[in-house]
C-alpha cells in the first residue's frame, strides 16, 4: 500500500525508525527496520524533515499502540518534495508570527481540528435547511442598498457607488415572496475598526427568511436550528473537540427552549450587577457576558430600542419605542451568535424609516416595491460562522475559526 503525504514527525531509536506521515484524512504511523530496507531508503527515513512531502510504501497491520490502531511497516520512502528550515516548529510562536504564517500554520493539529468542525457546522446548516424545505436563495455580493448602518466598504460600479455586503436579508425578502421559506450562505463585510476577540472584516453568515413567521415563529426556528447544529456537531465531531481540550458537557444543555429576557428588564439586571449602561444603548460585550452567565444555553434578549437596531425591523405594537427583535447569547461568554427579526411590512412606516436614518430612498426602491405589492408578515435571523465555530470549540477568539482571517490590520496572507 502506498500513502501520499506530509510529515508530521519523525525519529528514530538505534535501529527502528518511526515516520508519521498527513494525508488530510488522518495520520499514520510508519516503521522500519534498518536492516529490513535498503540503506537508501534508511538514509532517507532518518534525513526527512518536518512537513516534506513523501509517499510511503509498506504494509498495513494492526498495532493498539499506533494512532488510529494500525501502522504500515514501511519498506519505501521517495522524497517529492523537500521542506527546509519549515517555519513553524513544535515551540511556542507568537499569535502574530502565526497569522504571519497562516498558510502553513492551517497543517497543525489544532488548527484543522478547528476547520473540520467548521466544515461539519455548515454540512449540518444546510442539511437542517434542506430537510425543512428552504430554498437556497444567492444574494449578491455587491449593492447599492445597505442592510445596515456604517461600516460598509465602498466601491466604484462603472461610475455608481456600490458597497460590499453586509447582509443578503434585502433580497431574501424578495426571495421569500417567491419561495416562502429561503436561506442564503455566503461571506459579508462591516468596515469597522474594531479590535474585539469578537470581530473580522470579513465574515460567513447564514440568514434565512420566513413569509408568515412573526417574532415568536423565529425564535423557535432558532431554537431548533442552533440546537441541531450544536447536537450534529457533538455527534460527528468528537475527536476533534477532544483535540481542542473542549469539555463537551456545557454543549449537552443546549436543548430548546432557551431562556428570554425583554432589554428593559435586562438593562435593570446589568445596572443591579454594575454595569453603566443605560437605556437606548446596544449591548456591549461584557455585559452580554454577565447575561448569558446566568443561563446554561443559550438566552435571548428582545424588544430593543429601534434607535439601537436597523431600520427594517418592525415596530413593537406594545411599545413604540422598540422594535420586535432578538439577539441570541451564546453561553460561557460567548456573545451574540444570532440577530433576528420581525421585518417591516407598512409601507409608511418603513418609508419613514428609511427617511429617518437619512438613507437613499431610490437605492431602496424594489425594497419598498415589497410592501407596495402584496405585502405580507415575514421574519429571519443571521448566525456568523465564526462566532458558532469559536463558541462549540471554546476558542478565545474567532480569527482560528477562519481558514484566512480578515481583521482591522490584517489582509495578509
Amino acid at each position: 500500500m502506498a500513502i501520499r503525504g506530509w510529515v508530521f514527525t519523525s525519529r528514530t531509536h538505534g535501529k527502528v525508525g518511526f515516520l508519521v506521515v498527513r494525508d488530510g484524512t488522518g495520520v499514520v504511523q510508519c516503521v522500519a527496520g534498518r536492516k529490513e530496507v535498503d540503506p537508501e531508503v534508511w538514509e532517507r527515513l532518518t534525513t526527512v524533515t518536518l512537513e516534506t512531502s513523501v509517499v510511503v510504501t509498506g504494509i498495513v497491520r494492526r498495532d493498539d499502540r499506533a494512532p488510529g490502531g494500525y501502522e504500515l511497516g514501511l519498506t519505501d520512502l521517495e522524497v517529492v518534495g523537500t521542506a527546509e528550515d519549515y517555519p513553524i516548529q513544535p515551540k511556542e510562536h507568537g499569535i502574530d508570527f502565526l497569522l504571519d504564517h497562516r498558510h502553513l500554520w492551517l497543517r497543525s493539529r489544532q488548527q484543522r481540528a478547528i476547520l473540520r468542525v467548521r466544515h461539519h457546522v455548515e454540512q449540518a446548516i444546510h442539511d437542517f435547511f434542506f430537510a425543512a424545505g428552504f430554498v437556497r436563495i444567492d444574494t449578491p455580493i455587491l449593492t447599492g442598498a445597505a442592510g445596515e448602518s456604517g461600516g460598509m466598504f465602498e466601491t466604484d460600479y462603472f461610475g455608481e457607488r456600490a458597497f460590499l455586503a453586509q447582509t443578503g436579508q434585502l433580497y431574501l425578502e424578495a426571495a421569500a415572496a417567491a419561495f416562502g421559506k429561503v436561506y442564503c450562505f455566503g461571506p459579508t463585510f462591516r468596515a469597522e475598526k474594531s479590535k474585539t476577540r469578537r470581530h473580522l472584516t470579513e465574515f460567513w453568515m447564514v440568514e434565512p427568511e420566513v413569509a408568515w413567521f412573526d417574532t415568536e415563529d423565529n425564535m423557535r426556528l432558532q431554537e431548533e436550528f442552533v440546537s441541531y447544529i450544536v447536537a450534529r456537531t457533538l455527534e460527528r465531531c468528537e475527536e476533534d473537540l477532544a483535540e481542542l481540550g473542549r469539555d463537551t458537557k456545557p454543549l449537552e444543555n443546549i436543548k430548546p427552549p432557551f431562556p428570554r429576557i425583554d432589554y428593559s428588564d435586562a438593562v435593570t439586571y446589568l445596572q443591579e450587577r454594575g454595569s453603566e449602561i443605560v437605556w437606548g444603548q446596544d449591548l456591549g460585550a461584557p455585559d452580554e457576558t454577565i447575561l448569558s452567565e446566568a443561563h446554561d444555553r443559550p438566552v435571548f434578549v428582545t424588544n430593543y430600542p429601534r434607535e439601537a437596531k436597523a431600520f427594517y425591523m418592525k415596530e413593537n405594537p406594545r411599545d413604540p419605542r422598540t422594535v420586535l427583535c432578538d439577539d441570541l447569547l451564546a453561553p460561557e461568554g460567548y456573545g451574540e451568535i444570532i440577530g433576528g427579526s420581525q421585518r417591516e411590512d407598512d409601507y409608511d412606516r418603513l418609508l419613514a424609516r428609511i427617511r429617518e436614518e437619512r438613507l437613499p430612498e431610490a437605492a431602496y426602491a424594489w425594497y419598498l416595491d415589497l410592501r407596495k405589492y402584496g405585502t405580507f408578515p415575514h421574519s429571519g435571523f443571521g448566525l456568523g460562522i465564526e462566532r458558532v465555530v469559536t463558541w462549540i470549540c471554546g476558542r478565545p477568539h474567532v480569527r482560528e475559526t477562519i481558514p484566512f482571517p480578515r481583521t482591522l490590520n490584517r489582509l495578509y496572507p
